[in-house]
């Protein structure tokens, strides 16, 4: 059996050279897991976005590109040698795909490794906004996506230039047909460029009934969850031609409100109004630096009022509630403090008397 075996492999020595060729693909395959896994180790103690995206993104590219080329180099021996037969004059086309492909999966996965983790304040100091990191990836996968289709064309012999001509002629038709469809990518493009909002800030518009979340921006639309968490789905181009109120960006909320006491305690309002004014002052919680106005304003129907115009310095919308109600009771207290009351409507009835019946003269009343 074993001579059988020797004068087999003596006839075909191809047989024995391929089979040196996978075993060293192997342990190449080997020795690059092994200097991955190390270089991983160094890596995990600094904290460089783009030394991790290279490693992250090239690790199973790489493994695979080392089987591709020993397996096509093996190949290309046995039908160069031994076979002939016609399969194997397509190996440099194939490794050629093959390598286009692999490039592509190693760029594609740096970009999103990027993407998902620029955001990453581990990574740095420097706050990067998410949606342009997004619409910055998108462009990128988009370019590397078309560029290795273009090369995977050129490696099967198909001219470049033609496509790219056809592409030009066919845009224009596409451009006509597709009309909607480009208003909302170029509507998507100006999100990105003039950044009115991004994802997760709240929006509404006075023009439309639009309202909720940002919660992703497409090229085509852009979704909203509303506030009784329904998904609203917003074609780009709209943006282009709609108000919009970013509410997420207010530096400062507003405290506005008219306050009422009786007509019996205007007496009181002078201090009154200067006891509510020292209180904002000193609380805590509202922006001195901003307007702060407290000032009796008008004698209502049943009131003479007083408003407070003030600023917290929270826009977290459950703080400022919790901040508002703080700022009511006190002033509810500095009104008691001052035995006063809140007025509330009230209507004084005044009814005059009924006249006295006139006294009948003396000579009727004997008749």
């Amino acid at each position: 059996m074993m001579e059988q075996i020797l004068t087999y492999l003596s006839e075909h020595r191809w047989v024995v050279e391929v089979f040196v060729i996978i075993l060293a693909t192997a342990v190449i395959r080997l020795v690059a897991k092994v200097l991955f896994d190390r270089v991983a180790v160094q890596l995990a103690k600094t904290h460089n976005l783009y030394d991790d995206a290279l490693l992250e993104a090239g690790r199973r590219p790489l493994g695979l590109a080392i089987w591709v080329m020993g397996i096509s180099f093996a190949a290309e021996f046995v039908g160069g040698k031994e076979l002939q037969a016609e399969i194997f004059s397509y190996v440099d086309v194939t490794r050629d795909v093959a390598v286009i492909w692999l490039l592509i999966w190693f760029a594609l996965r740096f970009i999103r490794f990027v993407e998902d983790h620029i955001v990453d304040r581990g990574y740095g100091r420097r706050t990067v906004d998410q949606t342009t990191a997004r619409a910055v990836s998108k462009l990128l996968r988009a370019t590397v996506i078309i560029t290795g289709i273009l090369l995977a064309l050129q490696a099967f012999g198909i001219s470049v230039a033609g496509v790219l001509a056809f592409g030009g002629i066919g845009g224009i038709a596409v451009g006509f047909a597709a009309r909607d469809l480009l208003a909302n990518f170029f509507g998507a493009l100006m999100i990105f460029l003039d950044r009115p909002f991004s994802v997760g800030d709240w929006i509404r518009s006075p023009d439309r009934e639009i309202e909720g979340t940002v919660e992703e921006i497409g090229w085509r639309q852009t979704r909203i969850r509303t506030f009784d968490k329904r998904p609203l789905y917003v074609p780009n181009s709209i943006f282009a031609s709609l108000a919009v109120e970013n509410p997420s960006r207010m530096r400062n909320r507003r405290i506005k409100e008219t306050i009422g006491i009786r007509y019996d305690d205007i007496n009181v309002m002078a201090p009154i109004v200067r006891d509510v004014e020292a209180m904002l002052r000193a609380h805590e919680a509202i922006d001195t630096s901003q307007t702060l106005m407290v000032n009796f304003n008008e004698f209502g129907p049943s009131s003479v009022d007083f408003f407070i115009y003030c600023f917290t310095k929270t826009t977290v919308w459950t703080e400022f509630h919790q901040i508002k109600q703080d700022v009511l009771l006190k002033i509810a207290g500095i009104i008691e403090a001052h035995q006063a009351e809140i007025a509330f409507p009230t209507r004084t009835l005044h009814i005059s008397p009924e006249p006295e019946p006139l006294a009948q003269p003396r000579s009727e009343a004997v008749s």
